[in-house]
This record gives structure tokens, C-alpha cells and sequence, in this order.
């Protein structure tokens, strides 16, 4: 996540003991949110692979919540709606988050934090305030237009390797940029 100048200077003004506990609860909600940005991140193409559905890439995200956020990170990512798997990257290549779903359970892991939600969508919908579409999600991965109530998507940059997916409504606005490895 992207700190201002400001932000920066009243976070390092922080005493070491309470920057260290906000440090240990913003950490999984940034997990979270880039979780949310990585699935979002299925609007990418195909590796040529047998198996189950892969993708992998970079993406960027801004969510413009109160205060505005933005993230960007490598990512990993197989499956489909129903069960599958993510892996979130530093642009060190540094695992940062993974998740793994089912139709009964999703799990997050950032670190030696682990949690459980009953669904992807309601880890979805914890990190980023808002329902996503994780069925429209993976359609779009192998390029079907399924529309979305309040999201916009643009695939006819699919071919390139770009994508770019926007929510309008409801609140808070999202703005989706993806590049992917080619």
C-alpha cells in the first residue's frame, strides 16, 4: 500500500510498541484487500498448461474508500469460482499472501496469521468492503464478457495481456489495472 509523505512521517512518529500493533493489525488487512485485488486479478489470460485453469501477472488496484487505497502485486492463480488457489508477491518475488477456496470454506494465510471465512466471496467481501463477482471473475479469465451489475470490463486488451476492470457502483469505486506475464 502506497503511503503519503504525511503518512509516513506520523507513522515512524509512532511510539515502537503502538507502531508495532498497528503494524500486526493492518498487516492482514492488506493481505486481505491484496487478496481481493489478486482475484480480481483473474481477468487474465491463460498459461498454456494441462491441468487446472493458471494464471499469473502483475495487477494494480485502487479502491476509493475514506482514505483512498492502492496496491499492486505479482500474482499466481489457479482454479476456478468453486475451489482454488492464490499466491500474492512482493515485486521481489517475496510470497506476501495465499489463499485457498472451496465451495465451503476459503482460507487466507499472510505470514503465520491464518484466516477462515465460509466462502471466497465473504473473504472478498471482508477485505474490500463491497460483494465482487468471483463467478464473472473467472469468465472473464478465459475472455467471457458476463456483466456485472455496477463493474465495467474492458478484455479486447486480453490479447496483449492487458486488462482493465472498474466498479462504479456500489461504494467504494474500484479501479482494476492488470498486466500478465506473456
Amino acid at each position: 500500500m502506497k503511503q503519503s509523505v504525511g503518512q509516513a512521517v506520523n507513522q515512524a512518529a509512532l511510539e515502537p510498541q503502538a507502531q508495532a500493533q498497528e503494524q500486526a493489525t493492518d498487516a492482514p488487512r492488506r493481505a486481505f484487500v491484496l487478496l481481493a485485488a489478486m482475484v480480481l486479478a483473474g481477468c487474465a489470460t491463460r498459461k498454456a498448461r494441462q491441468g487446472p485453469e493458471q494464471w499469473s501477472g502483475r495487477l494494480s488496484m485502487q479502491v476509493g474508500s475514506n482514505p483512498p487505497q492502492a496496491f499492486s502485486a505479482g500474482f499466481e492463480l489457479s482454479g476456478n469460482s468453486s475451489q482454488g488457489q492464490l499466491l500474492l508477491n512482493s515485486p521481489l518475488g517475496t510470497a506476501v499472501a495465499s489463499a485457498q477456496w472451496t465451495a465451503d470454506q476459503a482460507v487466507l494465510r499472510s505470514g503465520s496469521d491464518a484466516r477462515r471465512y465460509r466462502s471466497m466471496e465473504e473473504l472478498l467481501s471482508h477485505a474490500t468492503g463491497a460483494a465482487l463477482p468471483l463467478g464473472a471473475l473467472f469468465d472473464w479469465l478465459v475472455g467471457v464478457p458476463t456483466a456485472v451489475a455496477g463493474w465495467q470490463t474492458d478484455l479486447s486488451g486480453l490479447g496483449q495481456g492487458r486488462l482493465v476492470a472498474s466498479r462504479q457502483s456500489p461504494e467504494p469505486t474500484v479501479q482494476l489495472r492488470i498486466l500478465l506475464d506473456r
